[in-house]
């Protein structure tokens, strides 16, 4: 028998929080699951720096790829299995897609990324395409199947139908990470009835639609995945935590561009400092690996990075006010003007910080950007887009949200040294706006 379609002599079973059991019964699959790339994922947390607020928000990546896969498996094997618009042969493509699509991320991924300019989707495909050992195990099956898996990841492939499931505003990527999040930290706002939805999802031609009968199962996801970014994924106090680990690694850079002699040299680090990183540095990098050198860091000579890695590791975290850099970006000058009198340094103390989402938008010609709408199947067979006949979702589609931040660390605001100007600093912080 060929690899592409080569069975397990047993099935593996894998135990589940969230579906109860994840099914294995193809060897490429499970191969995947067993390379050193894929591996890695159980060490890269899923939330990132939430578990500083959530304390049970310590799951993985890997945990979280395995749902996605889950979910496209029954979709393809149960639900769409044998409907005449349904191509079977894709079925291995879109599984080990699901599978994959996280493949990339790295340590405290979107704080890793905006301090070193790097996207982890550029390194998903890396691995996919590069001398990996996944690279190896999808060429198996054939030599342009790599390529057809990072371009589903992409959004790039042929058949959108495929690209939907993993990308698209009601994708299993989406479904999984809601019910696993809310799981892991203990809030109820991302729950929804995912079978309900599974179940009147349909195939049609390079698309896949919603049954009509299912359109309130649809608006209690959207609904939840709108609680979850403002009450989870947005949270403030987390958000802090990004902060002061976007500043440990800023100045861990700054001192190594300065010449500044370590006590714990950045081994790790210092071809990411210099932009001369290939993917087996990357691939090296994993959250154990950042928090080492975090805890070694918190007796560096440098008060800063010794200072910023104490309150990541002890979460000694920064406060916060709101900011409406509309108004206030002249105050903030002033604020920064103030710290420094005060021998505070603003550069790494004083840091303004916003989030946005958009919970749900369709497409609007003219406009950058597209984005697929959530469409449903009428009784008669017409196609109508969601918020044409939910006036919930028609009540918050296209409508971003935006939230801004003003972080300081308060403990240094209250000690004896220039009382007077820390005093004046505070009180600008407790007025309207600021």
């Amino acid at each position: 028998m060929d690899y592409a379609n080569q069975k397990l002599a047993e099935e593996k079973v894998f135990k589940d929080p969230v579906h109860r059991y994840i099914y294995v019964r193809d060897q490429v699959i499970w191969d995947l699951i067993n390379s050193r790339e894929f591996q890695r994922l159980r060490r890269i947390k899923q939330l990132g720096t939430s578990y500083l607020v959530f304390h049970g928000a310590e799951h993985s990546r890997f945990s979280h790829s395995l749902g996605v896969y889950e979910i496209v498996r029954r979709i393809s094997d149960d639900m769409f299995h044998g409907r005449p618009e349904w191509d079977e042969s894709e079925r291995l493509v879109v599984l080990c897609a699901a599978l994959l699509h996280d493949l990339g991320h790295g340590p405290f991924s979107h704080s890793f990324e905006k301090v070193f300019n790097v996207d982890h989707e550029n390194f998903t495909r890396e691995i996919l395409l590069g001398d990996t050992e996944v690279h190896q195990i999808l060429m198996k099956v054939s030599a342009d199947f790599p390529k057809k898996v990072a371009e589903v990841i992409a959004k790039t492939y042929s058949n959108k139908q495929v690209v939907s499931l993993i990308s698209s505003q009601i994708d299993a990527d989406r479904m999984d990470y809601l019910q696993r999040d809310a799981y892991y930290t203990g809030v109820s706002y991302g729950h929804f009835d995912m079978e309900r939805i599974l179940r009147v999802m349909r195939p049609l031609e390079d698309q896949v639609v919603i049954k009509a009968s299912g359109m309130h199962a649809v608006e209690d996801y959207i609904m939840s995945r709108y609680q979850m970014y403002w009450q989870v994924y947005f949270h403030p106090v987390a958000r802090s935590a990004e902060v002061i680990l976007r500043k440990i690694l800023q100045r861990a850079k700054e001192l190594h561009d300065s010449g500044y002699e370590f006590a714990q040299p950045p081994t790790h680090f210092a071809a990411f400092f210099d932009r001369s990183f290939t993917l087996k540095d990357y691939l090296a990098l994993d959250e154990g690996v950042m928090m080492t050198y975090f805890q070694l860091w918190m007796n560096e000579r440098d008060p800063i990075l010794s200072d910023m890695s104490d309150r990541f590791v002890n979460r000694r975290l920064f406060q916060y006010v709101d900011f409406d850099p509309g108004k206030d970006y002249r105050k903030l000058g002033e604020l920064a003007s103030l710290f420094k009198k005060a021998g505070i340094d603003p550069d790494y103390y004083l840091v303004d910080d916003s989030t946005s989402d958009l919970p749900y938008d369709f497409y609007r010609p003219g406009e950058e950007g597209e984005r697929l709408p959530i469409h449903l199947l009428m009784p008669n067979g017409d196609i109508k887009e969601l918020s044409r006949l939910s006036q919930i979702v028609e009540a918050i589609s296209g409508k971003r949200r935006t939230d801004y931040k003003l972080y300081f660390p308060a403990e240094l605001l209250v000690d004896g040294k220039k009382k007077a100007i820390k005093q004046q600093i505070v009180e600008m912080l407790k007025e309207g706006g600021v």
